[in-house]
């Protein structure tokens, strides 16, 4: 045998992650047994660099999870013998506890392994202050009784050593405190519809407080909040003076384009945009005055399809609104919403109509009163979250939390999937290297195959199979749903070639179709049927990493998030219409989700769930923030198609019967 892959057995030989997994493989069952001392037998090291392998188990953890505070071995060996001494002098103490020589914080390269030794290079923005564990608080949470700082540092004890202000309540100051707004009131607020946190810096304590926006954002003119450039000239007014959106149309009134404008409005001088019933009255409306004087006075008598106005430069033609003045200056034409807003109009389905539009749902959904959006009937769509060694059941309107399953601490679920079908979550097991699977109904376990490593795999709840990637073989895997482990591994390579590192995987069961992702040297997402055939690159532009692939089949796009450029990125299902938003709270995304209309993902730096609108990237929510690392998440999809109506299992050939195959039915639709 392999003596760093494989341990002897009376049969052969079995890879090493199978000895003491909790199943016998070996049919004397030495590879369950135990030596004298009441532990599994012992086996040489299966870790790579920068691990430690549990003493008695298989299980590796990084080198930097030894004496973290956290117990990650099962029987808390990782946090026996710790040293409670600071580091020595020239030394810097890293947020796991590690020693690192001090000259090495900030010089590009994680030497402490966790990260802290770079996170805490870039100063914190003015009042605000950076907890030991790396990220910045606002000084007004140091000592208000609650751990702000994961680590507490936000807490110390000379918090009892308080000054009292008339105006304020001042707070000790700790060890990394900076005093940025010592003699006056520091005070922040929340956008709500980025979620982005922002603080009032004052330059003097005698002079007000002035707005200090990121350098990716721009300050409202009322100088009260800031706003992302890309909210700039979107449409929608961020700030609340609705400075975000004035001079939009010199910006965006290139050649050859229509105006901004609407055609029942008047453009201002400034770019502004006045209803015409306005212009010529008198009244100087457009702060240039630009409606007002001219040749106001010169009556309508051009034939105009709708309605005729007066204007400074002359009578113009003007259409109601849904339409657009032709190139005549006196007709006017439907503008069609549907195609032109995009996902702007409607959620789910737009119906195009002379002067307007309107909103329609699929089945299953119902339109809201907004008579835009469309949300699921029925009981309360819920996610199901993968959270260390548990799986949660997060109810997406209520906030509810449920643990659904729990697995051995030492053992962290990865990637997982759901069958809609007989109610089973399947998840990846990276210690022993298999995909195993928790029946909800009736709570028994099992293991569907051994030997396997990926970091996505995806269930055909229509065709009975499930599918997964190998990143370092470079290939796309699957093997049936029902198929039970008797000890030699059943399952086929599916996409084989030039796969450049394959990491996300999402399924379209009803189409009979399978997507991924690439993050190699030339990052890209590919299509092809679900038996690997009729295989072409979706998008090959614009990508960094793209870690994390979900489908939203309603408005048929698929959706990933970017670890290297840090956003997130749509596009139809066919490739066009790609569609990018840079969002820095974007940093190392690994599963992604969509639901009605919102996107969700797992962030495996900040350990958190969070929610953004898929279509603007706004109103920003984390829904989850654990000590646990969140993994894989998924949407459980409610309705499963008759399989007595053919028409409902669109062109998955082995819904029926497996399509007549005796064991592996892969579709080719």
């Amino acid at each position: 045998c392999a003596a760093s892959r494989q341990a002897a057995c009376a049969a052969g030989c079995i890879p090493v992650p199978w000895l003491c997994d909790g199943e016998q493989q070996c049919p004397d069952g030495t590879d369950e047994q135990c030596g004298q001392d009441g532990e599994c037998c012992a086996v040489s090291s299966v870790c790579g660099t920068k691990k430690v392998q549990c003493p008695g188990t298989h299980h590796c953890i990084p080198h930097w999870e030894l004496c973290d505070r956290h117990q990650d071995c099962e029987d808390g060996w990782d946090e026996e013998g710790c040293p409670q001494q600071p580091c020595l002098p020239g030394q810097w103490q890293c947020r796991n506890r590690v020693c690192i020589m001090a000259e090495w914080k900030c010089n590009g390269i994680d030497d402490c392994g966790d990260s802290s030794d770079e996170d805490v290079c870039a100063p914190c923005p003015p009042g605000m202050v950076r907890c030991d564990e790396g990220k910045c608080i606002l000084e007004s949470l140091m000592c208000n009784d609650e751990d702000d700082c994961l680590d507490g540092t936000d807490e110390p004890s000379t918090c009892e050593q308080l000054t009292v202000h008339p105006a304020a309540r001042v707070t000790g100051q700790p060890r990394n405190y900076l005093s940025a707004c010592s003699c006056q009131v520091c005070s922040a607020r929340v956008d709500i519809r980025s979620g982005d946190l922002y603080w009032l810096a004052p330059a003097h304590p005698l002079t007000p407080s002035v707005l200090s926006c990121p350098r990716t954002h721009v300050s409202c003119r009322d100088g009260t909040e800031c706003v992302a450039q890309e909210y700039m000239c979107d449409g929608e007014k961020d700030c609340a003076d609705g400075s975000d959106e004035d001079g939009c149309a010199q910006l965006c009134n290139t050649p050859g384009q229509p105006t901004p404008c609407q055609s029942h409005e008047y453009p201002c001088g400034l770019g502004a945009c006045l209803n015409a019933s306005l212009v010529c009255d008198g009244r100087q409306d457009c702060v240039d005055g630009s409606d007002e004087a001219g040749n106001c006075s010169v009556p309508c008598q051009r034939s105009c399809a709708h309605l005729c106005y007066p204007s400074p430069q002359g009578p113009r033609c003007w259409c109601s609104p849904g339409y657009r003045l032709a190139k005549d200056g006196l007709s006017c034409t439907d503008i069609d919403e549907c195609m032109e807003w995009g996902e702007g109009a409607c959620s789910q389905t737009c119906l195009n109509a002379a002067g307007s539009y309107s909103c329609d749902c699929l089945p299953g959904y119902l339109l809201e009163p907004d008579g835009h959006l469309c949300k699921l009937t029925g009981p309360e769509p819920v996610l199901l979250v993968a959270v260390q060694s548990e799986v949660l059941s997060y109810g997406l309107r209520s906030g509810s939390e449920e643990v659904l399953l729990a697995t051995d601490k030492d053992r962290v679920i990865f990637s997982l999937d759901y069958d809609l079908v007989e109610r089973k979550v399947f998840w990846m097991d990276l210690a022993t290297e298999s995909i195993r699977w928790h029946d909800l109904n009736w709570g028994k376990k099992g293991t569907l195959v051994k030997g396997v490593r990926s970091d996505c795999i995806a269930v055909d709840w229509l065709g009975r199979n499930l599918y997964w990637t190998d990143g370092a073989a470079g290939q796309v895997l699957a093997t049936r749903l029902g198929a039970a482990w008797q000890g030699i591994p059943e399952y086929t390579v599916v996409v084989d070639g030039d796969l450049d590192q394959p990491h996300s995987l999402v399924l379209q069961p009803l189409a009979g179709l399978l997507y991924w992702s690439e993050v190699g040297s030339h990052p890209r997402l590919m299509e092809s049927t679900m038996d690997g055939s009729r295989r072409h690159v979706l998008l090959a532009q614009g990508l960094g990493w793209p870690t994390a692939l979900t489908l939203d089949l309603p408005t048929q796009r698929i959706f990933w998030l970017d670890e290297k450029l840090g956003g997130v990125g749509s596009a139809r299902l066919d490739g066009t219409s790609v569609k990018i938003l840079k969002l820095g709270w974007v940093q190392s995304p690994f599963a992604a989700a969509v639901c009605e209309g919102q996107l969700y993902w797992s962030e495996k730096k900040t350990w958190s769930v969070q929610q953004v609108d898929k279509a603007s990237g706004k109103n920003r929510t984390v829904l989850l923030k654990r000590h646990g690392q969140p993994h894989g998440l998924q949407v459980p999809s409610r309705g499963v198609p008759n399989p007595a109506v053919p028409a409902l299992l669109g062109t998955n050939g082995c819904a029926k019967s497996n399509g007549g195959c005796a064991q592996l039915c892969l579709p080719n639709p």
